[in-house]
């Protein structure tokens, strides 16, 4: 399936639109809670007084120190130093305009042209580091002077905020986005390592980096209260908050001299991230998914261990609960690695960042979560491999080579869990084992961040590997963040495992919701259950729908539809699943699912429900990457389903035959 083009220009009310659609500012306002845990820690530590000024609070390993750059294992230093000359000969390329309009032209956000030369930077610092010669040095200096003359270090999707609108970057009016503070982030840590180097070959190269640092970055920060993800002006901000916020607390603490300024930054930048935990349920769900939990949870929990380490560590709220169930969120939804459960935008797979993950668990002293950091490492090759992710982020977790490689290492799967807040519930068959059911299922709403139609909806795996799914989303385009949002196929109810009522699909909005969401559990079931009907549009003419999930631990899952309606239009009603299992109707009544190394036999009544089945080919480059076989859908067309009734599918494994 693919997305139509977008044509048109976005202007600044086209662009809040745009965020208002994915993260539902405004919307979601009863959630806000005024905690402010950070300013309160603050407080309590006289952050003016606390706060290291100068640059002692740094604990990564400099340039000129030597002795921790040689002794890293030689398998690392000898592909940091390969990656590092393939760029040695790099001809920094323009930034064109037309690659900025082409947004605003067909949607493509040219995102490979700014990851291009930011790779090119962190590989060349890193293998300097490493090798320690000066061989790269004047490559680097080149790419510090490429930055230095660019207008923008943006993303072109993200220039809508400006009074000119989304195409082209405007220098009179700088936008601070996401691409802006990775680029500032990576270019104040290559100021702060190489300085001296610079100043031994010309007084003007880190002076230069350090006024468009200023002018580009920090002053527009630090002077404006209007960028959405800071919250300052009112709604719920999302991972843009703590992923902006941890880039320019680097870039603050490393660039700023003046002690009394650096105080404000910093004070700032703890207000800004206190709108992000004070939208936070208390439960720690994070709606965005696993996947962006590594931008949003992961990313705080970066910034709160800076705070500690820029205040000599008397800035710690890693005992808070919410702080601490931020961070449990994450291995609790764990299916098994590198599945993970993936409602809205989210990834199917991911494996967040193994050292942050360790990390966080150690903060927060979670065993469990620390021995998870670990196990995902050793799936990544820990060792193997140089580390990704920018430069400060690598560095760190080269300082975590040996302890990360000799710690506990265990996967994180949990029996069940319940964020009640959230609205999210999941359940295996039994502790510690991926083997058998598992299923996750939510209620919610439908304006949350990164939001799909998808209210009730659910996935179940068996054997760790994947047979309802959730689809999650194509590769981004303008389109997926406009007002057609919801015409993408993979937003909508119908391509979830969800009914279709008379007709209609859920609808887009705060307003369309589920009640009396409720999660049980014992040794022996776990269930489920939700009220959907107010996540539909008044054409449904559905008057309540209770959808439950129930894993009998080891033996079945069934999925049970209890409804009423207001009347039939004669329009179809239909239970719709999307499975990545080969399904084939066996006989009136059971259709068998053949996945990756499981069958599974799917019960219904055949008097009741008619099957059609609808494979669906993936082209899409995003989605690909989960589902390359492709994907079907089971559409259980209700043949009378009258004005009240019940159906039931059940799931059990197929057995296999005898010898």
């Amino acid at each position: 399936m693919e997305s139509k083009n977008f044509n048109g220009k976005l202007s600044a009310a086209g662009f809040l639109l745009l965020m208002l659609t994915c993260t539902a500012h405004g919307l979601n306002e009863p959630q806000i809670r005024e905690r402010n845990i950070l300013a309160s820690e603050a407080k309590a530590i006289d952050l003016d007084r606390s706060l290291i000024t100068d640059n002692s609070w740094i604990r990564l390993p400099g340039y000129k120190n030597r002795q921790f750059w040689q002794h890293l294992p030689s398998n690392l230093k000898e592909e940091y130093i390969k990656k590092a000359e393939s760029f040695l000969s790099y001809n920094w390329p323009v930034v064109k305009a037309t690659d900025y309009l082409e947004y605003i032209r067909s949607g493509d956000r040219r995102q490979e042209v700014y990851a291009a030369c930011s790779n090119a930077l962190i590989s060349l610092v890193m293998g300097e580091l490493v090798e320690g010669r000066g061989r790269f040095t004047d490559q680097i200096i080149n790419a510090v002077w490429y930055y230095c003359e660019q207008t923008w270090w943006g993303w072109s999707a993200h220039l809508g905020p400006q009074k000119a609108g989304a195409g082209l970057p405007d220098i009179n009016d700088p936008v601070v986005d996401l691409g802006v503070g990775e680029v500032a982030s990576n270019l104040s840590w290559t100021w702060y390592l190489f300085k001296d180097e610079f100043n031994k070959i010309h007084p003007l190269i880190a002076s230069r980096l350090k006024q468009e640092i200023r002018s580009k970055v920090l002053e527009p920060y630090f002077e404006r209260n209007d960028f959405w993800y800071m919250g300052f002006e009112g709604g719920r901000p999302n991972n843009w908050n703590p992923w902006v916020n941890y880039n320019m607390l680097n870039c603050f603490l490393l660039i700023e001299d003046d002690p009394v300024r650096k105080r404000a930054q910093v004070m700032k930048i703890i207000n800004s991230l206190d709108k992000f935990l004070n939208g936070y349920p208390d439960d720690g769900g994070c709606d965005e998914g696993p996947s962006y939990w590594g931008a949003a949870g992961a990313l705080l929990y970066e910034c709160l261990e800076v705070l500690k380490d820029a205040t000599g560590g008397k800035f710690d709220v890693f005992d808070n609960p919410l702080v601490q169930n931020m961070g449990k969120y994450f291995y609790k939804v764990n299916i098994h690695a590198p599945y993970f459960i993936n409602f809205a935008d989210a990834d199917a797979t991911t494996s967040g960042s193994p050292p942050v993950v360790y990390r966080y668990g150690k903060a927060i002293r979670d065993p469990l979560m620390q021995q998870f950091g670990a196990y995902l490492a050793s799936l990544a090759k820990w060792g193997e491999h140089t580390p990704t992710g920018k430069i400060c982020d690598q560095v760190k977790s080269l300082l975590l080579l040996d302890e990360i490689s000799d710690a506990e290492k265990k996967e994180a799967l949990v029996a069940d869990f319940w964020f009640p807040d959230t609205e999210i519930a999941g359940a295996r068959d039994r502790e510690g084992s991926f083997m058998g059911f598992f299923f996750g299922a939510k209620g919610g709403f439908n304006a949350e961040s990164h939001n799909h139609n998808d209210v009730g909806s659910c996935l179940m795996y068996y054997d760790g590997k994947p047979c309802l799914i959730d689809l999650g989303r194509e590769e981004y385009v303008a389109k997926t963040f406009g007002p057609q949002r919801y015409e993408i196929w993979t937003m909508q109810s119908g391509y979830h495992n969800l009914p279709v009522i008379n007709g209609t699909d859920q609808k887009d909005g705060a307003e369309f919701r589920a009640v009396n969401s409720r999660f049980s559990a014992n040794p022996k079931t776990a269930t489920f259950s939700t009220d959907i009907a107010g996540a539909y549009p008044s054409e449904a003419r559905v008057r309540s729908w209770v959808r439950s999930y129930t894993l009998s631990r080891g033996k079945s899952f069934v999925i049970k539809d209890r409804y009423e309606l207001t009347e039939q239009t004669g329009r179809p009603t239909s239970a719709n699943f999307i499975t990545y299992c080969r399904a084939t109707v066996v006989k009136p009544g059971l259709i068998r699912l053949d996945g990756d190394g499981f069958s599974l036999n799917m019960a219904f009544s055949s008097k009741s429900v008619s099957p059609e089945i609808e494979f669906m080919e993936i082209k899409d480059r995003t989605l690909k990457r989960y589902w390359p076989v492709g994907v079907t859908r089971i559409k259980l067309v209700f043949t009378d389903p009258g004005l009240k009734g019940e159906q039931a599918i059940r799931f059990v494994p197929v057995k296999s035959p005898g010898p």
